[in-house]
């Protein structure tokens, strides 16, 4: 098995792990391991429509993470 089908397992075995995620804040945490890897993926495969979907998707996931952590600290302060 090469790297990028090793990598482009891991990144499906993330996506499947964040439907079992019990809160926002890891299945967002899980869902960015999951953009990473797959962006890892399609650019070593050189697959551009899931590359551009997991670099568009990154920051996304990573907005909404701070946001969720933020107004969680919110509420405790």
């Amino acid at each position: 098995m090469s790297d990028h089908d090793s990598l482009g397992y891991l990144a499906s075995m993330l996506v499947l792990a964040t439907f079992c995620m019990r809160t926002m804040v890891a299945l967002r945490a899980v869902a960015i391991g999951s953009n990473l890897a797959f962006i890892g993926h399609a650019a070593s495969a050189g697959l551009a429509p899931v590359l551009v979907l997991h670099a568009l998707l990154l920051p996304i996931n990573a907005y909404l993470l701070i946001r969720t952590v933020a107004h969680r600290s919110e509420r405790v302060a």
